[in-house]
């Protein structure tokens, strides 16, 4: 019994010695700091996941040659919509330049600078300032437009057609409060890929008068119109 006493002893002595070595060799009390082993480490390391930040915030990158956009239509009358390009947020309600009707950005497409960009109250606005700026739209310009509120209700052949000419399959049928983001080109000779519509049915609304807002991102090919 005095040799099994003694062997459980010195195993105790042992286990804590070995737990005191450990202890020393990662753990630095004067630096209060833990030193983890290198393989825990390196466990670490290819936990750590890699995000890659996109322009615009867009679910993927686009390729070199392309431009970057992201269209967001305002959320029935209470949120603006927001309108940006190569990671630049041309229009929004932060920015304060937005209104109800039709908010338009135009950007060059060849280098993506900016041009202008206006919204026209669509709701008891002056059409005539609309059709003026859609005829005066120069060659080359991408036209990125997201409506608010009342997108519809001053709308007039006219408009349509110039809308249409930019693209739009939409156009024709835009009324009262529906939902419309779009992206096309003056004197686009097919219709454009890039636009989406929601009509305003009080069957399907999501909000109380007005259906869901609409968001449309992309990569349009520099020079593509």
């Amino acid at each position: 019994m005095r040799v099994s006493g003694v062997l459980r002893l010195l195993a105790l002595i042992f286990a804590l010695v070995t737990t005191w070595i450990f202890i020393r060799s990662y753990v630095s009390l004067d630096m209060k700091t833990i030193r983890l082993p290198r393989w825990l480490a390196g466990f670490s390391s290819a936990k750590k996941i890699r995000v890659v930040k996109t322009k615009c915030g867009l679910s993927k990158p686009c390729p070199n040659d392309f431009f970057a956009f992201k269209i967001s239509s305002g959320a029935a009358n209470v949120v603006g919509p927001t309108v940006c390009f190569e990671n630049l947020v041309i229009m929004s309600p932060v920015k304060n330049n937005v209104g109800r009707g039709l908010n338009i950005a135009l950007v060059n497409g060849t280098t993506g600078m900016v041009l202008t960009q206006k919204y026209f109250d669509m709701y008891s606005g002056d059409i005539k300032l609309l059709e003026k700026f859609l005829q005066e739209i120069p060659e080359g310009a991408l036209v990125l437009v997201a409506s608010y509120d009342d997108p519809g209700t001053k709308m007039n052949d006219e408009t349509r057609k110039l809308l249409s000419s930019l693209g739009s399959s939409y156009a024709k049928q835009l009324g009262f409060r529906d939902s419309w983001v779009f992206l096309g080109a003056k004197n686009l000779k097919d219709k454009s890929p890039f636009e989406q519509f929601l009509k305003n049915n009080p069957g399907t609304n999501k909000y109380d008068g007005w259906p869901e807002l609409l968001e449309l991102e992309g990569c349009v090919p520099r020079k593509v119109f």
